[in-house]
């Protein structure tokens, strides 16, 4: 069983498809961390933001393993756990332009296919999950909010963590994400294949309780199904 959950940064996907997948008892493929491990990579080996070939160079030869376990998900870069250092805001800033070169999409999604195939059953969140890296899902997710809302819960999130945040420039950095990540999740908005949630006044827990109503419905049509 694939279950992806697509949609912009700060709109609850990590929170919301780490409690899913606890609560459907399969893994958690956290692919916003795979490129945020590759902004770490870049900043800390020095790689122009602007250099593509070496931010693709990069991508494909550093070593991203992940604990896909919902319960205490970590991220290892070449080795070191660096779980905690990606979710920091100079990696916020960055991961934006990282994440829209070709060459590090490519090699990630290519990554991403073979963590799933691995895993086997599994809920994965992201920008393109539902359209280009597991287009054949079994239950598609598009979680939105409000950008305020989105800003608010990311300074939130990193207050709490003891990282130093600024609300405005959370904020033009999410309004910045939004304008070149939109085009990932459009087609299943055109298409009508995700089931579109909007998580501006709902709690991560409701969202998550919705999301296992579709899921468990869907599961139970299908074996209901002729030759399910």
């Amino acid at each position: 069983m694939i279950v992806t959950i697509d949609g912009p940064a700060g709109s609850g996907k990590s929170t919301v498809a780490r409690q899913l997948a606890a609560r459907l008892q399969v893994a958690y493929l956290d692919t916003g961390a795979m490129y945020r491990a590759v902004t770490l990579a870049a900043l800390e080996a020095g790689v122009p933001l602007d250099d593509h070939p070496g931010l693709t160079r990069l991508a494909r030869t550093c070593v991203i393993d992940l604990d896909c376990d919902p319960a205490s998900p970590r991220v290892r870069l070449d080795g070191l756990d660096v779980s905690d250092e990606i979710r920091t805001m100079r990696v916020s800033l960055a991961t934006g332009i990282i994440a829209r070169v070709a060459g590090v999409r490519s090699a990630l999604v290519e990554q991403q296919r073979r963590i799933g195939q691995r895993l086997g059953s599994f809920v994965a969140e992201g920008r393109d999950q539902g359209t280009v890296v597991f287009p054949r899902a079994d239950c598609k997710f598009l979680l939105e909010a409000s950008l305020e809302e989105r800003a608010q819960r990311r300074h939130q999130e990193m207050i709490a963590s003891g990282s130093r945040a600024d609300y405005g420039d959370i904020l033009a950095n999410l309004e910045q994400r939004d304008s070149g990540d939109r085009v990932e999740w459009t087609p299943l908005l055109n298409s009508g294949e995700a089931v579109v949630m909007d998580a501006t006044r709902l709690s991560a827990e409701d969202v998550v309780e919705a999301m296992n109503r579709v899921v468990t419905q869907g599961r139970t049509e299908t074996a209901r199904s002729p030759g399910g």
